[in-house]
């Protein structure tokens, strides 16, 4: 399979030459390892045979392999990450490690902090961008410093951007003919659950639940349901419901395989902004995921159907499922650009945004995401009122869409098609 530039490429090349280590982290299948062997000379996969010696403490390969060195799923001999932070210690010229993992270790494994020697980024699944649809005009980092000229059109419509949902942005899966990407999906889905978690040293295997509690976080996906909803409605008919330590257990197994990719609430140090809730957003890595839990198809989503669990209006799944493909895509974009993606929603419920991406230096876009080919005034009616909060420091605010073009409203708003957004 001809290998993709990655967003995440650029960083390398800019940085692995300045940093030490840096250590890529991120789900199974988004492609850390093609990645990351283009960048090293060499490489240590700690899931072969040849990764015995270490994985019993035997460091020498590691000593005498070339540099930049990529040992891969280190998180399988997590004295590792400990070996290579006392290596940085003691030599800390650039581009001698990198590092790929696709869990955290597990909680009883002790290992050391790498603050200040060893740099981690995330990596997701493809962004819209990464996916060669059609070449995206707009940069978010432009956004970022003010720079808010906004043109160009998209060929894509509303059908186009459910089939992306559906395919994902695994890189091994998307390509697949229809029937092969789903049992990719399935085996993909079949290898994150079938595993045992432990609870209170006790270990709990019910992957039936544990199937069905994902299955409702992904059709939460987008909203800010609780996890007692979530729970409610995986476990509905089932009188046995497991304890609220076991699903908190499910959780933290999840999100520590990088499944669960909530978005946090924004928090802001300097704003008049007051009544924030605190609680995110959920999203799964990819989109894909949650639609295959649901037994979707493209067809019944651009039916509208679905059912949202924790939703109180009428709003119809493929809305938030656009939602969680847009953020998926912002991110990857905001790293980029040293910047952070959250969300905003007041207490009340009375103003909300979908996405705060806030830079380094305090600026803010903000972006409202409609599941539309127009904007009209009640769109943009939360993005009005933030600019009114924060005045000079929101430097832009956007409409993200399924349009088929992008352009500024009369009110300053930029309306921009998804696929035309990029770094």
């Amino acid at each position: 399979m001809e290998y993709k530039t990655r967003v995440i490429d650029s960083f390398l090349e800019e940085l692995l030459p300045e940093l030490p280590a840096i250590a890529i982290e991120g789900a199974k299948g988004v492609g850390k390892t093609e990645t990351a062997l283009r960048h090293s000379k060499s490489a240590i996969r700690l899931d072969g045979d040849e990764a015995v010696a270490i994985l019993h403490g035997d460091f020498s390969e590691i000593e005498d392999a070339e540099k930049p060195l990529l040992i891969d799923e280190w998180q399988l001999a997590p004295k590792v990450w400990d070996y290579v932070r006392r290596s940085v210690d003691a030599d800390n010229r650039g581009g001698r490690f990198l590092l790929t993992g696709s869990a955290t270790p597990l909680p009883g494994a002790r290992t050391h902090s790498g603050a200040g020697r060893i740099t981690t980024f995330t990596m997701r699944p493809l962004s819209m961008a990464e996916r060669d649809l059609q070449t995206p005009s707009i940069s978010l980092g432009s956004l970022l410093r003010g720079e808010g000229e906004i043109g160009g059109s998209s060929e894509l419509v509303l059908r186009d951007y459910c089939e992306e949902i559906v395919r994902s942005g695994f890189p091994g899966i998307r390509n697949r003919s229809p029937r092969a990407r789903l049992l990719q999906l399935d085996s993909y889905l079949d290898y994150a659950l079938d595993r045992q978690i432990e609870v209170d040293g006790s270990v709990v295997y019910r992957r039936d639940v544990l199937r069905s509690w994902l299955a409702a976080y992904g059709a939460a996906t987008a909203t800010q349901a609780n996890y007692s909803t979530i729970l409610d409605a995986a476990t509905a008919g089932i009188p046995d419901k497991p304890s609220k330590s076991t699903t908190e257990a499910y959780r933290s197994y999840l999100q520590r395989i990088f499944m669960l990719d909530p978005v946090p609430a924004w928090t802001p140090a300097f704003t008049p902004l007051k009544r924030l809730t605190l609680t995110p957003k959920h999203h799964l890595v990819d989109p894909a995921l949650a639609v295959r839990l649901a037994g979707a198809s493209v067809e019944s989503l651009m039916r509208g159907q679905g059912t949202i669990v924790g939703s109180t209006g009428e709003s119809v799944w493929l809305g938030n499922l656009f939602e969680s493909l847009a953020v998926q895509s912002v991110r990857v974009y905001a790293q980029a650009n040293d910047a952070r993606v959250s969300h905003l929603r007041l207490q009340e419920g009375r103003h909300e945004v979908d996405i705060i991406v806030e830079g380094g230096d305090g600026a803010v876009v903000a972006m409202e995401v409609k599941l539309a080919a127009t904007v009209d005034d009640s769109d943009v009616r939360h993005l009005r009122w933030l600019k009114e909060q924060l005045g000079d420091q929101l430097v832009d605010a956007i409409v993200i869409n399924t349009g088929p073009r992008a352009y500024r409203r009369q009110d300053g708003i930029g309306v921009i098609p998804l696929a035309l957004l990029k770094p």
